[in-house]
């Protein structure tokens, strides 16, 4: 049994309309002078690239523009990235501005800035990260990933078909700039994938294990749900229930997209520390077989394995309908916990979401290994409040086919 738990958050989090405004002040904090802006096409072409490097050239600052991510981006990627930043100038600072893939790579480039080798060095277990990163804001244009404020980096192992996860709390972000108004031009359908994400991420944050049962030894990052984790992904919970079809369905929404950015930052804070679960080692292997978003995967499998830990984690997931604003009225707790479930395939289909794993591309053959690889994935499975087997799990995922 453990008997303490830890909470760890980004060290300073800046939220509001407007709040790009501050980035110079933010830099000048961290003495930083030459910068490092990490970010993809999508937001080059959305004109918010512009936006912000006119900031730093009006502040004088010295800045190299890397915008060449892509999404799930494969290891080999962040090397060309850190290998351009280096030929260029001796980075002080890296800005990550996107989408979690966006924010991902930056966080791999501050980590390989600071520390050098390359980024499988540094997979393979948790606190694998020798010491603090080079000086990193993280400027996320969608409310999905909630990576402005967590430990982990994810990259594609194109060689294993496999998503690798980078996790230690050096990897979290010195400074979270979160601007609702960035995300004012974000599609529906990225809208919908990154949304249920941040949805994953409170729930599977929620309903894990209770940390003193996660059965692990020593300083572990993913430790199992804890009272502030708790707070935190309940309240993102209900935000997101009430405004991601708001957002999907009104992009130019700003009360909903504020509210969906701050769902999405709560469910980081929260699963950061708690963890995710089986829906998120589910979604590794899947995410190796085919080309859908990170998001649309995990929000696929997420109403399957809550319907699988309901009979477990009964009293969280009534909540949870609650949260959804079920009426159970005249149900028993096991009905209104299974309501829960429900109440995702409803909003899946909502924003237009697929439901079924056939939908994508994942055909029976591929159940037994996903199950397999699945079970490998320690760190998550563990979490889990119902201990997983290779039985249970192909089961699970028949069911979603």
């Amino acid at each position: 049994m453990r008997n303490t738990w830890d909470f760890y958050s980004t060290e300073r989090i800046v939220f509001g309309n407007g709040a790009i405004g501050q980035l110079d002040s933010i830099l000048q904090r961290l003495k930083a002078k030459n910068i490092l802006l990490v970010t993809d096409p999508g937001i080059k072409n959305a004109g918010i690239v512009d936006r912000i490097s006119s900031l730093l050239e009006h502040a004088n600052y010295e800045t190299v523009i890397y915008d060449q991510v892509v999404p799930e981006p494969p290891v080999d990627s962040a090397i060309d990235c850190y290998e351009f930043a280096k030929s260029q100038m001796d980075i002080d600072a890296v800005i990550g501005l996107g989408g979690g893939s966006s924010i991902d790579m930056a966080k791999i480039v501050a980590l390989l800035v600071a520390h050098g080798g390359h980024p499988l060095d540094y997979y393979g277990g948790e606190n694998q990260v020798p010491g603090p990163i080079a000086p990193l804001v993280a400027i996320p244009t969608t409310a999905g990933t909630g990576s402005e404020v967590t430990s982990v980096a994810v990259l594609t192992d194109v060689e294993n078909n496999l998503k690798v996860g980078i996790s230690d709390n050096y990897l979290r972000p010195t400074v979270a700039l979160l601007d609702p108004e960035l995300t004012l031009g974000l599609p529906a359908y990225v809208t919908a994938c990154s949304g249920i994400d941040a949805l994953s991420h409170a729930i599977e944050a929620y309903t894990a294990k209770p940390s003193a049962y996660i059965q692990a030894e020593g300083n572990i990052l993913f430790q199992g749900s804890i009272p502030i984790s708790d707070a935190l992904a309940y309240r993102a919970i209900e935000l997101i229930a009430k405004n991601l079809p708001l957002a999907v369905q009104q992009g130019s929404n700003l009360e909903a997209r504020s509210n969906m950015l701050m769902g999405s930052l709560l469910a980081g804070m929260s699963f950061s520390n708690a963890g995710t679960a089986a829906a998120h080692a589910l979604a590794y292997p899947i995410g190796g077989l085919v080309k859908s978003p990170h998001g649309e995967v995990t929000g696929l499998l997420l109403p399957y394995v809550m319907e699988y830990n309901a009979a477990v984690e009964t009293e969280k997931m009534v909540r949870i309908s609650q949260a959804f604003n079920v009426n159970s009225d005249g149900l028993s707790d096991k009905e209104a916990a299974l309501a829960a479930s429900k109440a995702v395939l409803t909003l899946l289909g909502e924003i237009g979401l697929p439901t079924k794993l056939t939908e994508i591309g994942i055909k029976e053959e591929d159940i037994p290994e996903i199950a397999e690889k699945t079970l490998q994935i320690d760190r998550l499975i563990r979490n889990n409040p119902r201990m997983p087997t290779q039985h249970s799990l192909e089961e699970l995922l028949r069911k979603a086919l």
